[in-house]
Formats: C-alpha cells, structure tokens, sequence
C-alpha cells in the first residue's frame, strides 16, 4: 500500500481511500489494477450486473478492460464523485501493445491529510436510463455539484 494514502469506511459509500497526508496537485496517486479482460468477455460475463449499481470494472483501451474484482488493489476502493479531487488517466504503452496499457489515478487539486480520493466514474451504459436505473446507480457524493446519479448521458 502507498504511505499517501489510507483505506477505510467511507461516508460516501463502502470503502474508501483517504490521503494520509497532504498531496499536491499532479500526485500520482495509485495505478488502477486487476484482472485485464476482453470487451467481449465482460459483456457476456457481466451482462447482468447492470442492476447492482455497482462495479469494479474500468475500460482501459477499445479492445480490454481492467477488471479490479480479480487481482485488484486498494484503488477500486477510490468513490465516484460529481466534484472529484483526482482523475484517472490512461498511459499508453509505448510500443503500441494494448495489454501494457495502465491506468493511473492523479490528484486534480492539493488534497489534505484526512480527506478521500473521489473521481468521475463516467459511467455510460447503453440502454434507456429509467428513473429506477438512475436511482440504482444513485450518487452519494454530498457535493453542491451533484446530479444524483453516476450515469452519464448518453453520447
């Protein structure tokens, strides 16, 4: 684990990651790990889990994505928020092999001691966002800016 940050319950939902001490804006925080698994794959395996309102899945690239239920660390524990302090980014492989490619999470801010690590799930799903789907990916960010849901409108 990172001596920059703690995990622990959180107020916003389950776990959470808090900074165990104060991290400049650009902090490199964790990678995003797990199980690296095809588009396809988590299509017919997760099919189903759209009505969890819940997901450690993270899209890596357009052919894998990082599945964090499977050989994950503690950044699937990082809450989603409508005014996040940090940003995931995706580093490319240098060589061009989408297997290589990594997923970073950035402090966006100065974060204090104390305070947790949230950012933006962008969550996109495919079919019609229903009240009921809405409220089963409810947000519970607390922030002034929140919009009630992690779904994000569709493209």
């Amino acid at each position: 684990m990172s001596r920059n940050t703690v995990t622990r319950r959180s107020a916003i939902h389950g776990n959470g990651v808090f900074a165990a001490r104060k991290l400049p804006a650009g902090t490199e925080v964790m990678e995003y790990t797990g199980r690296l698994r095809t588009h396809a794959y988590i299509d017919k395996v997760y099919a189903d889990t759209v009505e969890s309102g819940h997901t450690f899945l993270f899209t890596l690239n357009e052919r894998y994505v990082v599945d964090g239920n499977f050989d994950s660390n503690d950044a699937r524990w990082i809450n989603h928020s409508c005014d996040p302090n940090c940003k995931p980014y995706i580093i490319e492989n240098e060589a061009g092999d989408k297997k290589l490619d990594r997923i970073v999470i950035e402090t966006q801010r100065d974060i204090e001691k104390g305070e947790e690590l949230t950012f933006d799930y962008g969550i996109r799903l495919d079919c019609r966002h229903t009240a009921r789907l809405k409220k089963i990916w409810a947000c519970r960010c607390g922030s002034p800016k929140c919009i009630g849901t992690m779904l994000k409108p569709k493209r």
